[in-house]
């Protein structure tokens, strides 16, 4: 594909195998515990409710994933892995904690829970932390993703706990539709961001291993996020143990102020992601990589659009494709420009930017942006 990441092959082969291999197992765990749940109509109810926020969570995540778009490939497989991996580990090892350790439903609500899900959830970051580096800038990155793992998870465990409202299997009363649409408002509106919401700070913290100039620093800052996740989500967790009224609390003094610091943080992360690669991009220009004229028209996303219309306008479909994997190839450039300018330039360094360059280089002639009658270099 024009403008993606150059990778290890091993590396890219490995990650893929792994991930899907662990979707697979995890989706027949995941379809037995479901099939065991409940009537197939209890199921079918729970599933079209589970997945009423999925599309406006998704979107939001999206919304912040414009400068540099990640591949919708690894996004679905964040999706995937939070759906039926993480959930499927995140069972089985409350489930052997609570037989081997006999943990009570308390400490299991309030310590385990907490630990084994953001772990299992937590796992899908590190992979490709690991193995696909080269996917990661930064905090932004870190965010998108962890928000995939995190709705995917939230998605699965919500039709087990709305099924199991139904079916008045919750310990929660006999259940039936009033039953089910209180868990519904609790869990699909009135808190569908809060497993993104945990996953969040691991992903903060594997976005500033990414950029870290130390070794302890690229393993401190997942670890140091992977605690905050648990720390949210253990407090989460008790309040509801203690009732609506803590539950309340929990969530209008703890939970609702986290969320908007960390939306802030993402609106920040996007916008200094524009003064980032505007710099990286005007030093790259004075050292004759790119353009300095192209760079408005790249990093502004209201310009970026404006041009991909103009070649729409000028070249058909064709002529927006080129136009658009120009800015894809100019964008990932200034990332890995950035990350040179920091000292903190992959290993892969040279390789990648001769093939962002070359990209740069083959469609150049073949683009014009508004008011540009011949493309020049």
């Amino acid at each position: 594909m024009p403008g993606t990441r150059r990778v290890s092959a091993a590396s890219s082969v490995a990650f893929t195998v792994v991930v899907t291999v662990l979707v697979g197992v995890g989706a027949l765990v995941i379809l037995a515990v479901v099939a065991l749940s409940g009537a197939p109509a209890s199921i079918a109810l729970a599933t079209l409710l589970a997945a009423v926020p999925v599309g406006p969570v998704i979107a939001c995540y999206l919304w912040l994933d414009r400068y540099e778009p990640e591949p919708r490939t690894l996004l679905a497989a964040g999706l995937l892995w939070g759906c039926f991996v993480a959930t499927a580990a995140a069972i089985l090892l409350q489930g052997l904690g609570g037989l081997v350790a006999g943990f009570t439903d308390r400490q299991t609500l309030g310590v385990v829970a907490p630990v084994t899900e953001e772990a299992c959830k937590g796992l899908f970051l590190l992979l490709l932390l690991w193995w696909r580096r080269a996917e990661l800038d930064g905090v932004l990155d870190g965010i998108v993703y962890a928000g995939m793992v995190g709705v995917g998870f939230a998605f699965t465990e919500n039709i087990l706990y709305l099924a199991a409202a139904y079916n008045g299997t919750d310990g929660m009363g006999p259940g039936g539709t009033q039953a089910v649409t209180a868990t519904f408002v609790v869990r699909c509106l009135v808190s569908p961001f809060a497993h993104p919401l945990f996953t969040t700070f691991t992903g903060i913290g594997v976005g500033l291993a990414v950029n870290a100039r130390t070794g302890r620093g690229r393993v401190l800052w997942p670890l140091g996020g992977y605690l905050c996740a648990v720390v949210a989500h253990a407090v989460w967790n008790i309040s509801t143990s203690y009732g609506f009224g803590s539950f309340a609390v929990a969530y209008v003094v703890l939970m609702a102020p986290a969320l908007v610091a960390v939306v802030s943080l993402a609106v920040w992360s996007r916008r200094s992601e524009r003064r980032m690669l505007a710099a990286a991009l005007a030093d790259a220009a004075s050292r004759g990589l790119v353009p300095a004229t192209d760079i408005g028209w790249v990093v502004d996303l209201s310009a970026r659009r404006r041009s991909r219309a103009y070649a729409r306008e000028r070249g058909g479909r064709d002529g927006e494709r080129a136009m658009r994997d120009y800015q894809q190839a100019t964008i990932e450039l200034g990332f890995l420009h950035y990350r040179y300018l920091r000292g903190t330039p992959p290993p892969d360094y040279a390789a990648r930017g001769q093939q962002f360059l070359q990209r740069i280089d083959a469609l150049r002639p073949s683009i014009a942006f508004p008011g540009q009658v011949v493309p020049t270099r």
